[in-house]
């Protein structure tokens, strides 16, 4: 069976309440509260998105991140008590595509979800001479190469696409592609170093995505 949502988390109550919430509003959803638990729930269902506790009792959700990042390109969102900016670092370097810091608002993490859905679900196109942006698999086309992007990867190239050619600042987006979650510049920083990777034949060298210093970036298709 398919769901929308896989909760990965030791507190059971607060799963229980985030799971009913998120199915008020036609979101399916299971839980799990061991990587046992999830690496057995995975050989018989599928999930959209996993929403993966850093600290699952005595086990660790940066290791079956790791593990899951073996089979899976579904996104995981980390949702963590953990405040620290090494946290969300290591979150999003291991394979992570977005770090909800506990206490979380349930109506906030649901819309952050229903974002990760919309995306996967999509199936909008835009194209440049240069570049073509997918959002039904979430990938690009960069002078006839395919790119395969994970989520917030793609939002965040969306974005920079929307205003092609224009200067966008930090703020717009952490705006635009973080909603309203506070994130340190190494967040964004680590991302675009991402797209780099992926996209410039020389990401020491990037020819397309320009970092503009103490402004923001810029994303040029010309």
């Amino acid at each position: 069976m398919n769901y929308n949502c896989l909760i990965i988390d030791d507190e059971t109550d607060l799963s229980r309440m985030t799971q009913e919430y998120f199915e008020m509003f036609g979101v399916t959803c299971a839980v799990a509260a061991t990587s046992d638990e999830c690496l057995s729930f995975l050989e018989e269902n599928t999930a959209d998105i996993f929403l993966l506790d850093i600290n699952l009792g005595n086990e660790s959700g940066f290791a079956l991140c790791k593990q899951l990042r073996e089979k899976y390109d579904t996104p995981i969102l980390f949702i963590s008590a953990r405040q620290s900016d090494d946290d969300v670092l290591v979150a999003l370097n291991i394979g992570g595509d977005d770090y909800i810091k506990k206490p979380y608002t349930l109506s906030v993490l649901l819309a952050k979800v229903k974002v990760q859905l919309k995306l996967g679900g999509a199936s909008a196109q835009a194209s440049d001479e240069i570049f073509t942006i997918d959002s039904a698999t979430m990938s690009c086309t960069v002078e006839g190469k395919n790119v395969q992007l994970k989520s917030k990867e793609f939002q965040l190239l969306s974005c920079l696409y929307s205003h092609r050619n224009t200067i966008v600042t930090k703020e717009q987006l952490f705006n635009e592609v973080w909603g309203d979650s506070f994130y340190s510049d190494s967040t964004l920083n680590v991302h675009i170093r991402r797209l780099r990777e992926k996209i410039e034949s020389d990401p020491n060298e990037p020819r397309f995505i320009k970092t503009v210093w103490g402004t923001g970036y810029i994303l040029e298709t010309h």
